[in-house]
This record gives C-alpha cells, sequence and structure tokens, in this order.
C-alpha cells in the first residue's frame, strides 16, 4: 500500500510503502527538480513487511540563494518503478505553494486561498480595489516582466531606495513565492488580497511592461514605466499590420503611466511615437539595471552558478519569436562549449520562462530563470545574441559580441521588422549557423575590424550609461514628492 501527505512542519511531500524501498524518487518540473529522501524501517518482527518513505523537499535553493517554494507548474514524480496510480492527494495550502497530486502528476500551484483563485474570487477582489480609495501609503509597487522575476531597472530603483529612502516600503508583484525579492522587500503574490491591496495604497507603482490587470489610479498615485530595453523591433503602434484593437491597447495603457524612462535619446524618440505617450514627461537618465555593468564584481555571480573565476563564460541570450512559445535553438550549447573549451550560460527571453524548460549539458547552464540579467552581462567575456536588446546594455561592458540570425530576412520582414538595418550597423559580426559562430569567436581579428562601429554605437546607445542612473532616477522620485525620504 502506498501513501501520501504533506509534511506542514517541514514543508515537504512524503510518500510511504511496503517492501523494498524505491533506488530513488524524483520530483521534476521545466524549471526546477528535487530529489527524495530515501528511508527504510526495517521488520521490527519476523514475518513483518519492511516499509519505506520517499520525503521530497517543496522548497529548493537556486543560484546560492536561499529555500524558496518551487515555482508554479506541473511536476511528475517518479519513484524508481513504485505505481503511484492511485495515489491522490486533494490542494494543500503551505505557507507556500498550494499542492494536489494525482497520480505521478503534481500539480503546484501559487499560494492562495481556492476562493480567490475563481473568476468569482477575483472578480470581488477587483470590486474591492475599484472601490476603496488609495495612494496613501508611503510605498512602492514594483513589478518585473509580469511578476516572473525581481530584477532590471525595478529592481536596481528599489535598491538605490532602499538606502537613500528606508523608511519607503517596498513591495513586488510576484507570480509565486519561487521568486526571490530584494532584502527588506515585501513579496505579494499576483491576484492575492493582499497584491490587490499594496497595489491601491501604493504612492508610486514602479513596472517595466504593461500593468495589465484592471488599474484604477488613486488619487495622488503615480506610475514610472521603465520599460526594458532600447529597441530594435518594432513595437506596439510601429508593428506590422493595422490592428485596431492592437492600437486602442497602446494608448489605453500608456495613458496609465505618468513618467517613460529611456535609455538614450534614440529609445526616447521611438517610445514616444510607438506609444503615443504625447505631453507627459520622459526620463532620458540611462538605464537603472546598467549601473552594475560600470560598478559590478562578478565573482559572487560566478561563485553562485559553479564558474571558475579562470573560466571563459559565453552568454546565449536570443529573443523571443511571436510564433513560438519556447526558446530557440540555433545553437547546441553542449557542443559549443566544447568547441570553445568555454562554459555556455543560456539565457531565454522572460516570455520563455514558463513555457520552456531548462537546457541542460555538460559546462552549460540554463540561467532563463537566474533573477538579474545584468549580473549575467557582467561575468560574460562575450554575448551571442540576435535581435534581443540586451545588445544595448552589453555594450556597456565594451566586451565582443556575436549575432546569430539564421532567421533575419523572415524576422525583420514577417514577424517584426527592424528601426534600423542590424547588418550597416552591428557592432560585431552576424553569422547563420553554429559552425560560421565559432569561426568568429576564435577570430583574433573581429574585435578590431568592428572597433570604429563599437565605439560609434556606444555613442549613440549608452552616453548615459556611467554607473549612475539609478542616482538620477532615485533623485527624481523624491526631488518630485512622488515619494517621501
Amino acid at each position: 500500500m502506498t501513501t501520501i501527505r504533506i509534511d506542514d512542519q517541514t514543508e515537504s511531500l512524503v510518500i510511504a510503502g511496503d517492501g523494498a524501498a524505491p533506488a530513488y524518487g524524483v520530483l521534476g518540473g521545466p524549471r526546477a527538480r528535487v530529489e527524495a529522501t530515501l528511508v527504510t524501517d526495517e521488520a521490527a518482527h519476523a514475518g513483518d513487511e519492511a516499509t519505506w518513505t520517499a520525503t521530497f523537499p517543496l522548497r529548493v535553493s537556486r543560484w546560492g540563494g536561499e529555500a524558496l517554494p518551487l515555482p508554479s507548474g506541473e511536476y511528475r514524480l517518479d519513484l524508481a518503478g513504485v505505481d503511484l496510480s492511485d495515489v491522490e492527494l486533494g490542494a494543500r495550502v503551505l505557507q507556500g505553494p498550494r499542492i494536489a497530486v494525482r497520480g505521478d502528476r503534481v500539480e503546484i500551484a501559487p499560494p492562495m486561498e481556492l476562493f480567490y483563485d475563481t473568476r468569482e474570487g477575483q472578480a470581488e477582489l477587483e470590486a474591492q480595489y475599484a472601490a476603496e480609495t488609495g495612494g496613501d501609503e508611503n510605498a512602492v509597487f514594483f513589478e518585473s516582466f509580469y511578476g516572473q522575476s525581481a530584477g532590471c531597472n525595478p529592481r536596481a530603483i528599489d535598491r538605490e531606495l532602499a538606502v537613500r529612502a528606508p523608511n519607503v516600503v517596498r513591495y513586488w508583484s510576484v507570480v509565486d513565492l519561487s521568486v526571490p525579492v530584494p532584502d527588506g522587500a515585501i513579496a505579494v503574490v499576483e491576484g492575492s488580497p493582499e497584491w490587490w491591496q499594496a497595489r491601491a495604497h501604493s504612492r508610486l507603482l514602479v513596472v517595466n511592461d504593461w500593468l495589465r490587470r484592471r488599474f484604477v489610479r488613486k488619487s495622488g498615485q503615480k506610475v514610472l514605466q521603465t520599460w526594458h530595453g532600447t529597441p530594435l523591433k518594432r513595437l506596439a503602434l510601429h508593428r506590422p499590420g493595422f490592428d485596431p484593437r492592437r492600437m486602442a491597447a497602446v494608448v489605453k495603457e500608456s495613458r496609465r503611466w505618468d513618467v517613460l524612462l529611456a535609455q538614450n535619446l534614440y529609445s526616447e524618440r521611438i517610445l514616444k511615437k510607438a506609444y503615443a505617450f504625447f505631453g507627459r514627461p520622459i526620463w532620458t537618465d540611462g538605464y537603472p539595471r546598467n549601473d552594475m555593468l560600470v560598478t559590478g564584481d562578478g565573482a559572487a555571480t560566478r561563485a553562485a552558478l559553479g564558474i571558475g573565476a579562470e573560466e571563459r563564460v559565453l552568454l546565449y541570450a536570443p529573443t523571443w519569436r511571436d510564433d513560438r512559445s519556447e526558446m530557440v535553438d540555433f545553437i547546441d550549447p553542449q557542443t559549443l562549449a566544447e568547441q570553445m573549451d568555454s562554459v555556455v550560460l543560456v539565457r531565454g527571453h522572460s516570455r520563455t520562462l514558463k513555457p520552456g524548460r531548462d537546457t541542460s549539458g555538460a559546462r552549460v547552464v540554463d540561467v532563463t530563470g537566474f533573477p538579474e540579467t545584468s549580473q549575467l552581462l557582467l561575468i560574460a567575456d562575450a554575448l551571442i545574441t540576435d535581435y534581443s536588446s540586451v545588445m544595448f546594455d552589453y555594450s556597456v561592458t565594451g566586451k565582443p559580441m556575436f549575432f546569430l540570425v539564421p532567421d533575419l530576412d523572415h524576422y525583420r520582414g514577417q514577424l517584426r521588422g527592424f528601426y534600423f538595418d542590424l547588418a550597416e550597423r552591428a557592432p560585431g559580426p552576424l553569422v547563420k549557423t553554429q559552425d560560421e559562430l565559432v569561426a568568429a569567436l576564435l577570430d583574433d581579428s573581429v574585435p578590431g575590424h568592428f572597433a570604429p562601429r563599437y565605439a560609434a554605437w556606444r555613442g549613440q546607445f549608452n552616453p548615459r550609461d556611467d554607473g549612475k542612473a539609478s542616482e538620477r532616477v532615485v533623485s527624481r522620485l523624491l526631488d518630485l514628492g512622488f515619494l517621501a525620504p
């Protein structure tokens, strides 16, 4: 007989059975995996059958950080041949995730009362949010990439605020409690009563993407839209094709913003038109997230990823595609690691985090779920990308860039279109195959050949990425009274 239960005290999933213990136990999902601790109880009396227990931790430590609840999603139980077909456990809410088990399938959901995770429950919370007054707490509501991480420009602003305005309360919107938030901040799970309250009462909202859910501005409340990159590919109203619904949605969204942050003058001009953001301020202060590329030290990040101080690091960071949900697979990362005698970091776009799954291999580290892209850029000895805005951030370092673009014509002509000709201005070579990429990486003449382009690129896109962007932005927020020090 096989039984299953949740141990609330240890926050673990415990499966017990009779007979010989299984050789191993694994609970695996697309972005996390834990192994069971197996214990065998020998028979106490002659004729008694031995029993065993398999204990799966429901918290995991990633990247050297604290142990946090497993990310939400569907997991598979593998208990070395044990028949789990009759095993079932109804939804249980712990301090961390909500868990349900049926056979070898485990569903982990954000920690929220079941009622509030229904259409009716959310409608009730939204109605309360819309009706109540707010904007009355000296607090910031941060959200980065729809709560999938606590990074990017909002995180850099959080860190500066924590130092200069320690009395400000800092809430972070997260999809679940597997998302680590900065020290001293308060995580609020999207859609929970606490999330709606924080969103209503914070004096300032700092976001790097659309607000999405119903938004009702409270008296005195301000919204700072930091955005999340200088654009190469066409955005919003500039995307190919006429779509009146998209146009209406873009204008509705941009009217929610009080201030828009731009990395450079080029971005300021494009974002203003792409989002019809007229008559309101755009702060062209550089990107706070890039401060660490000037002032940071990558030793801690290398240690967290298990990379030696002298090992060469290649970062592969392609953008997402409108016609596919998972990250593109234009390279074989393990083969590349062998060819270049390097550690290869694989970083998918935030939109591929949920539908995708981690890449594995010797000297390959999938860092799609790593909290902070800038820390990865800091330790990378070279960047391999395609059309991602990460190219405009990495150029702060002055280190080599390579553009792997086998679908250039399709992407430029049918999917998105560009604001300028990448082939004419890229500060590194454009290649279409892994063999061409390796040849370019091994060619010592590449950096010198592209040096004039690289200098022109940095002059246009990085003039204010000087390590002090966070300081400038926070000074504006405090001077304008968006927050009280």
